[in-house]
């Protein structure tokens, strides 16, 4: 019923909808503030329904896709999902840039973090008051994906390989970017990437096979936390399968995330992700099934196709007509779509709550002293025999890669200025200090021709060209970032040399794009002759078919593209010695700081694991020299990711670890060396001693593979929790209190200083393989000298849970525990027990219906999907695979094994005792047309199998297994 605004309304319905509160008026246009979605005063819900009430269908549909198109004639602006917004705001324009993930989570300071997290939700809202096509509130930010090996390219987006702490950061980073009030959202972050998605090694097709402990106990874990606060309005699915299924048609994104609030959540694909369904994964014919099959799994939006909705609506409305989709389903997702916006403000009058934030706050000065803030927190002191704090009066140098120079990564705003660690050194101490990158600079002259690999002199550089020229156009800064890996850095321009898809031209500020085009090998040939080879991460895909040495393709000499045996053939003579300048910088100065690391477009990133975590060898050896020159160096390590740094951690009195820390990243390091500020960053991950201590980066079975500290036996190089201080801390005992434990702890040094009381539980007997240790609590306090403070640690009896495979559901065992405060999970400073009355697991009833997941240990098998809309089953991957199932309780005896099976034809034996133990039933099956489709088999088992053991179940390679019974 359309009206005028003010006009009267005589009906007792509408007069007690007034009273209420609940619509002033019906207005003209659909657009008018008085118009129920549009009245703040409402609850969100009604609004929400109003509105949705006022689409039609195809205005629905629209809201499907990323960019959802505006609806003029509701007044309604376009909306896009996915602003970034990991450690600031990213791909917007210069913006406060805070450290990366990891390096905040270093701080183990969540108060701090959800200050930095409220930074970045203004900041976004301070862009967002331009409102240009592409930008939004719906932030892609934290991601919370666990960091179980240290090789996962993306390292650097992660926060730690434990849940506790993973989880505890990402909701106070979230808590600041929503504001706190989950009506009222400054801005709407979405946890990245649901679920398991920690490796990049064909990241859209490899399976991580989680068997139900896990999955519940670790990464769901990592997930729940910020959704269960309320500091997380979504998830994003990830590229990965999960147990053999793509994550985008995850059936965990409904059953799963959304029990975890009674709030309405918007969860994304990830993007591109609707497309592999149909391609790299092969998982459903057409994408209309694809897409259909995504939203009833709990997807809302459709991130595909870039800014193109059309082949998604096409999609969607294919799937209504065919019967895939009801008209309900497109609601559902719509209602949760509509839900964030109304509670964003954006049909609030003057954009709600959040609405006056300008762009006043982007890189304000209170963003540029908490980004200082966060990078001096971030450091990880690792060693220290005395060298540090270093002295003002003392002389410097600061030499290496990174000495003067910062780097941005993949998901990193612009830098609005950049101190360097030169710089950092330098303004603490009023006075220029000496410096060197100590880097190569080489020339490359072709052998053959006699001429020199020239770049351009000005800002735009020019095509590399082999020529008769001699002087700075000729010569390059070599970087080396290990694995072969080199960047070229034109001494003409100070530009790097890249790859633009046509020539090789010397114009970049540092490495950078999807494809890293930057990126060359020196191979060098028996003759003492080196090949320039280009090793742009493009040269890696399938579709990539040039080749990849460059040699003279034109009459001008230009550098181009050519095959092996046509490439160029240089010497490569070194102009000036970056190890010896670097000495000669170092010689006769009462400090050097030397500061390598990563560059972390290169050493690890989307879509490319590492394959080395130690530092790159010629970065090695210039620390070596370095140290040689002048025994009083101290190493800055730079990088994302834990590093086996060798033979270094033992010469060098002092090393420093840091993460890519932003633009405040120099002055941090000068606060941190000079004593200003005292380092009190922890590790959030093991760091190996070597790769070799590590099973494949596709192995997602912590529990069996002995990973991260939780369970891994051997002796890390560094342990989780680690990092150490200028100071030095007393704990006293712990005292149990009602919401956990107390510890009184005492600054036994001569300077202020934080320290990191951090809380471990350990089950002394279980019927379960148990962590060696857990995090379960940890608290940042700041002590003066001689200062005491009693940190109260919270442990709930219910924080002692473990999935119990055998009645799936979380159970805390009656037994002892041991409880542990330390400075690390490796310094135990206090210890005490725990004796819990809670449950004794019953031995396994088998007569029951069995998930064959539920297994206890197993060999030779993989966790596949059951069917594409749910389930999991076990598929054996080897003759003589199998599954065990430990303390069953027979009984009298069964007389009959009953299985479900697809797959291959093949034969399922029942053992006692071990793999190898007392045959007791042989079923034999025959194979089915599809791995979805199972079907029923039995055979009698042997007379006299009873009393209480272990049974395995023993398959032949192809079977599939979903569940079974012994009767």
């Amino acid at each position: 019923m359309k009206g005028t605004r003010g006009r009267r309304r005589t009906t007792l319905a509408v007069a007690l909808a007034l009273i209420a509160g609940l619509c002033a008026t019906v207005p003209a246009h659909a657009d008018d503030p008085g118009y129920p979605f549009r009245n703040p005063r409402l609850p969100v819900d009604r609004r929400v329904d109003d509105l949705l009430s006022r689409l039609t269908p195809d205005e629905k549909i629209s809201l499907l896709h990323q960019y959802e198109p505006a609806i003029p004639r509701l007044g309604i602006q376009g909306f896009r999902t996915g602003t970034e917004a990991l450690h600031g705001v990213a791909w917007l324009g210069e913006t406060t840039v805070f450290p990366q993930a990891i390096g905040l989570a270093s701080t183990w300071d969540p108060e701090l973090i959800r200050q930095v997290g409220s930074a970045v939700g203004d900041e976004a809202r301070g862009f967002q008051q331009e409102r240009p096509a592409g930008w939004g509130l719906n932030l892609w930010a934290p991601v919370v994906n666990l960091l179980r090996d240290p090789r996962w390219g993306r390292n650097e987006e992660g926060y730690s390989e434990d849940p506790h702490l993973t989880g505890s950061i990402s909701t106070a980073y979230g808590s600041g970017l929503t504001g706190g009030d989950p009506d009222h959202l400054k801005t709407a972050p979405t946890l990245k990437h649901f679920l398991a998605n920690n490796n990049e090694y064909q990241r859209d097709t490899t399976s991580s096979e989680l068997r139900p402990r896990a999955l519940k106990e670790y990464d769901e874990q990592a997930f729940k936390p910020a959704i269960e606060a309320d500091a997380a309005t979504g998830v994003m699915s990830s590229y990965n399968l999960v147990n053999g299924r793509p994550d985008t048609v995850d059936p965990a994104l409904n059953d799963t995330v959304r029990a975890w609030t009674t709030r309405d959540l918007l969860n994304v694909t990830d993007a591109f992700a609707p497309g592999n369904l149909t391609g790299s994964q092969k998982y459903y014919g057409t994408q209309a099934e694809a897409d259909a099959a995504a939203l009833k799994a709990g997807i809302d939006s459709f991130t595909d196709n870039d800014t193109d909705p059309g082949p998604t609506t096409t999609a969607i409305k294919s799937a209504l007509s065919t019967g895939l989709l009801k008209s309900s389903d497109i609601d559902t997702a719509v209602r949760h779509i509509l839900s964030i916006r109304v509670r964003l403000g954006e049909f609030d009058p003057g954009g709600g709550r959040y609405g006056s934030i300008g762009a006043s706050v982007i890189d304000s000065p209170a963003h540029r002293k908490l980004a200082r803030t966060a990078a001096t927190e971030a450091a990880v002191l690792l060693k220290n025999d005395g060298a540090l704090p270093l002295k003002r009066s003392s002389s410097a140098a600061v030499v290496g890669p990174l000495a003067d120079t910062l780097y941005t990564d993949w998901y990193s705003g612009t830098l609005p200025y950049a101190v360097t660690p030169k710089d950092g050194v330098e303004a603490k101490l009023g006075t220029p200090v000496a410096s060197s990158e100590g880097v190569d600079r080489i020339t490359l002259k072709d052998t053959a021709t006699g001429r020199y690999v020239t770049a351009g002199a000005g800002e735009a550089g020019a095509a590399l060209k082999e020529t008769t020229d001699a002087g700075a156009r000729t010569q390059f800064d070599v970087f080396d970032w290990g694995s072969g890996i080199v960047t070229l850095r034109s001494a003409a321009n100070g530009r790097y040399v890249g790859y633009n898809w046509s020539d090789f031209v010397n114009d970049q500020i540092q490495p950078n794009g999807w494809f890293v085009q930057q990126q060359f090998e020196l191979e060098r040939q028996a003759d003492g002759t080196y090949l320039l080879r280009y090793a742009g991460y493009e040269t890696g895909e399938s579709w990539w078919s040039s080749p990849v040495y460059l040699g003279p393709t034109g009459a001008d000499g230009t550098l181009g593209l050519v095959a092996k045996d046509r490439a160029a053939h240089y010497t490569k003579d070194v102009v000036r010695s970056g190890v010896d300048e670097a000495v000669a910088a170092v010689k006769g100065k009462d400090t050097a700081v030397v500061v390598v690391g990563s560059m972390p477009a290169i050493n690890g990133r989307e879509a490319h694991d590492r394959t080395d975590m130690g530092l790159a060898p010629s970065q090695e050896a210039l620390v070596k020299a370095v140290h040689r020159a002048n025994p009083r160096a101290v190493v800055v390590v730079e990088n994302s990711y834990p590093t086996t740094l060798g033979d270094l951690q033992k010469e060098v009195p002092a090393l420093l670890w840091t993460t890519h820390a932003g633009q405040e990243t120099g002055n941090a390091l000068a606060d941190l060396l000079y004593g200003d500020a005292n380092p009190a960053g922890r590790l959030t991950q093991t760091w190996y001693r070597s790769a070799s201590d590590l099973p494949s980066i596709l192995d997602y079975d912590i529990i069996k593979s002995d990973r991260t500290y939780q369970y891994f036996k051997g002796q890390p190089l560094y342990p989780f929790g680690y990092g150490l201080s200028y100071t030095t801390f007393r704990y006293g005992g712990l005292k149990r209190v009602s919401d956990g434990y107390e510890v009184a702890v005492t600054n036994t040094g001569p300077r202020a200083g934080d320290e990191v009381a951090q809380l471990y539980v350990h089950q002394r007997t279980s019927r379960d393989k148990q962590p060696l240790k857990q995090l379960k609590a940890y608290a940042r306090m700041s002590l003066k000298p001689g200062e005491t403070k009693t940190v109260r640690l919270k442990l709930a009896t219910s924080d002692l849970a473990h999935w119990d495979v055998t009645r799936s559901k979380w159970v805390v065992e009656t037994g002892t525990y041991d409880v542990m405060a330390g400075t690390s999970s490796a310094d135990i400073r206090a210890r005490t027990s725990l004796k819990v009355q809670g449950e004794t697991i019953p031995p396994r009833d088998l007569g029951r219906a069995t998930r064959a997941e539920n297994f206890d240990d197993y060999r030779a098998i993989s966790l596949v999907d059951e069917s594409k809309a749910r389930g999991t089953a076990v598929a054996a991957t080897a003759d003589g695979a199998w599954l065990s199932f430990a303390d069953t309780q027979l009984g009298s005896g069964p007389s009959r094994l009953t299985a479900q099976l697809a797959g291959t034809s093949g034969t399922l034996e029942v053992r006692l005792g071990s793999p190898n133990g007392r045959l007791v039933g042989t079923a034999r099956f025959d194979g089915t047309s599809s791995p979805y489709a199972y079907g029923t088999v039995t055979a009698p088992l042997t007379a006299g199998s009873k009393g209480r053991t272990d049974v395995y179940l023993v398959l032949s390679k192809g079977l599939r297994l979903s569940a079974f019974s012994l009767r």
